[in-house]
């Protein structure tokens, strides 16, 4: 006898839950915890953790959460994701929190430009020797690439000057998104006139949009004619003041430390007219100049600090690199608590 063995009953499928239309977008940092993505979505936590445990995936309030996840998990509450990185979320965070009352006039930054032998160096060195050694004894010990130089009869002003190590370390600066300059100088020997690296340097300053001042530097050298500077310049549309132009042309000597005082007037002039401002109560924003790795004190940042301040103790983000504020030194190789708009400092405490 045989027995038929009943099929067993078919069980009905489970309802597929369709998710709601996508109806809004949301901005998510990466490195965003579950919290994070619940308060974006306008939602309590406990419903995001169970969204993720439906996943399979055992996670806390303050587990980070990848975009892929964060993605899948916003679109079964209705939305979008958008990402972007953390420094943009800070910087949109602090720029909500600016406030255009505490904003006040700041330092203008100069960067020098010229060809190799026009005596840019020299005549760096020589605005700093006169401006600080005479405030200052024990003269000047560290060079960090940016330098910050008292103006004025009792050096009440002040003006920044970047050395660039290049034209083409300036354009990689600007190339990501850091206006780091307000004016160049373009240094243009009297005796040699105008050569292929000026010209170049004229290309990256308008490029720039920035304002262009030319100190036509060694008139003290025989030979030298800065009559046959501005005509080059001028063909070059960089047409002198006293001839009816816009481009400012101060004649300095580096080496006999002539004219030095007229071209920073000349800076403050032009700068002014920009109205350079910045709010010191906000957190720091700023550009890295330059890094080395320093056998005694680890990785060091010259750090141009463009708004708000940076104190010790800060946390800091520079691209992929975090770290905390150890040290601040400036360009005399003092240790500052504070660095304010406009100051280059070396920053000790990146990982790497």
């Amino acid at each position: 006898q045989q027995t038929r063995r009943e099929a067993p009953a078919s069980r009905p499928s489970p309802a597929v839950v369709e998710p709601p239309p996508i109806s809004r977008t949301i901005t998510l940092a990466e490195g965003m915890t579950v919290k994070d993505l619940a308060d974006k979505l306008d939602t309590r936590v406990k419903d995001v953790l169970k969204a993720l445990m439906e996943r399979r995936m055992m996670m806390t309030i303050n587990s980070t959460i990848d975009i892929d996840t964060a993605r899948d998990i916003a679109r079964q509450f209705g939305a979008e994701i958008q990402t972007r990185s953390f420094e943009e979320e800070l910087h949109e965070v602090e720029s909500e929190a600016v406030d255009t009352k505490d904003q006040v006039a700041r330092a203008p930054v100069v960067t020098v430009m010229g060809h190799v032998d026009h005596g840019k160096t020299t005549l760096l060195d020589a605005i700093r020797e006169t401006r600080v050694a005479e405030r200052e004894a024990g003269g000047i010990t560290q060079h960090i690439g940016a330098y910050l130089v008292p103006v004025g009869e009792k050096g009440e002003k002040h003006v920044v000057f970047l050395d660039t190590p290049g034209h083409e370390a300036f354009t990689l600066m600007r190339a990501r998104g850091s206006k780091v300059t307000d004016v160049v100088i373009l240094v243009v020997a009297a005796d040699d006139g105008v050569m292929p690296q000026t010209k170049e340097a004229i290309d990256h300053a308008r490029a720039a949009n920035v304002p262009i001042i030319v100190a036509v530097n060694k008139v003290d050298k025989p030979g030298a004619n800065p009559e046959t500077v501005k005509r080059q310049l001028a063909d070059l549309n960089l047409v002198p003041e006293d001839w009816g132009g816009q481009t400012v042309f101060v004649e300095v000597s580096a080496k006999r430390k002539t004219g030095l005082d007229l071209l920073l007037e000349m800076i403050l002039l032009v700068t002014e007219i920009g109205e350079h401002k910045a709010n010191p109560k906000r957190a720091a924003v700023g550009t890295v100049l330059e890094t080395k790795l320093d056998r005694g004190r680890g990785p060091v940042a010259t750090v141009l600090v463009q708004d708000g301040s940076l104190r010790v103790g800060d946390n800091i983000i520079a691209g992929a690199m975090v770290g905390r504020v150890r040290a601040l030194i400036d360009d005399r190789g003092r240790a500052l608590k504070m660095a304010g708009p406009s100051t280059p400092v070396e920053v000790l405490g990146l990982e790497s």
